[in-house]
């Protein structure tokens, strides 16, 4: 082989291996993480719950009856209007009133067997006295035993005088009960409202409401002037919530409408878990919370479905970020002078080493870094900021798995496909 084919061959060998350093620099030089990049900039926040319920009166009677007959008459319709005191239905009063009849009949005799004992008492008093009169003239007229017989007769006559009196009081008892009893067969509406719910027909048999509640309850009378929606909260919500709250409230079957509510009462006790919850092993506890709606529309009825949020603090221009972009980093150093730590918005003491939240900034190169943040209230789509953060600054926005990944030092670039026209502001 001659000197030049060397030289050739040489030279191409020395091509191929630069080729190759050069193809494995490419490969050892990462690449930049696609993001979206947003601006720390001030909003207006509002911080709310929502939650689930129907819609109830704040205040309705369940009529039940006190006797067991059947309804002979019934006189209202489900939806119609009533008042105070009127006539709702009438249930047998045969029996009622057979038994009213014999009470008065007993009253009367009992009376009579009174008047008796009275006059007996009466005569047993003066057969007494007229015998002590004789004796105290003529001693031997009148034996002390038989005068000592006339005085045991005549207290013996005021007893019986006395249970009779009381075997009248009595007799006007049960004159009394049986007249109650006649006038429960008659029922009247306890309150003014609406017939929201009617039970029965004329010909059923009522029975006693202390039987079977659910059974017995033969109509609902409800006050729609005032309405509710009755909702459950969960209770890492429900302590946000304070009487007198404003909410929104959707009803199912007015959905294009929004009405105006207030918060007017929140239970104290949790929401009894059903079976099922309990054999799960589902530990969730919900307390109920009462929404007073404010000019409801009239044909609002009982049980309607809807949603209310409630809205539980407000903020007007203050420094927020996307609540994506609020992440936790492990393990990192806590800055000089400062140990605490926000955990579910409330801080916690912390020694040494912690979990932080925080966000990733991106500088000038391109380059991101963690900075820890301390955030507020939390709006439908942004966190308040109260601390580490400047207006202006750019941090890491989205996606969710690629700040998940992200570490210190990291290259970024803004993807193509989120760069979208700026949000309305919360």
């Amino acid at each position: 082989m001659n000197t030049k084919a060397k030289y050739i061959i040489g030279g191409g060998v020395l091509v191929g291996v630069i080729a190759l350093a050069v193809v494995a620099a490419n490969r050892n030089k990462t690449k930049p993480t696609e993001v979206r990049i947003e601006g720390v900039e001030a909003r207006d926040l509002v911080a709310s719950v929502t939650a689930s319920g129907q819609i109830q009166p704040r205040t309705k009677v369940d009529v039940s009856a006190d006797v067991t007959g059947k309804i002979v008459r019934l006189v209202v319709k489900e939806g119609e209007m009533v008042t105070r005191g009127q006539l709702l239905l009438q249930i047998d009063p045969e029996q009622a009133t057979a038994a009213l009849q014999r009470a008065e009949a007993s009253l009367a005799s009992t009376r009579a067997q009174a008047a008796q004992a009275k006059a007996n008492l009466i005569q047993a008093q003066r057969n007494y006295e007229r015998s002590l009169s004789i004796q105290k003239q003529s001693p031997a007229l009148v034996s002390e035993e038989q005068l000592e017989q006339l005085r045991t007769q005549a207290e013996v006559n005021k007893a019986l005088a006395e249970a009779a009196n009381y075997s009248v009081e009595q007799a006007q008892a049960s004159v009394r009960d049986a007249r109650q009893a006649l006038s429960r067969t008659t029922i009247t509406a306890p309150m003014s409202g609406k017939v929201t719910r009617l039970n029965v027909e004329e010909g059923e048999t009522a029975i006693m409401g202390t039987l079977n509640k659910d059974a017995a309850t033969l109509l609902t009378i409800s006050d729609m002037s005032v309405l509710e929606t009755k909702v459950k909260v969960d209770e890492t919500d429900v302590a946000r919530i304070t009487v007198g709250d404003s909410a929104l409230i959707q009803i199912d079957a007015f959905p294009d409408t929004a009405f105006v509510g207030k918060v007017v009462e929140i239970s104290n006790s949790s929401v009894n878990k059903t079976a099922t919850t309990a054999a799960s092993g589902d530990q969730a506890i919900d307390y109920e919370v009462r929404v007073q709606l404010v000019n409801p529309p009239t044909e609002t009825r009982p049980d309607f479905s809807a949603t209310a949020k409630i809205v539980t603090a407000k903020r007007s221009k203050v420094l927020s970020i996307p609540i994506i972009a609020l992440t936790v980093r492990e393990n990192e150093d806590l800055p000089s002078g400062d140990s605490a730590v926000t955990v579910g918005r409330q801080p916690t003491k912390q020694v040494g080493k912690r979990d932080v939240e925080g966000v990733f900034i991106v500088g000038a190169d391109n380059k991101v870094s963690f900075r820890p943040v301390k955030v507020g209230i939390a709006g439908e789509r942004h966190f308040e900021v109260l601390d580490g953060l400047k207006a202006g600054e750019k941090i890491v926005a989205g996606t969710y798995q690629a700040i998940r990944e992200l570490k210190d030092g990291a290259l970024v670039k803004e993807a193509v496909a989120d760069k979208k026209p700026a949000e309305k502001k919360s």
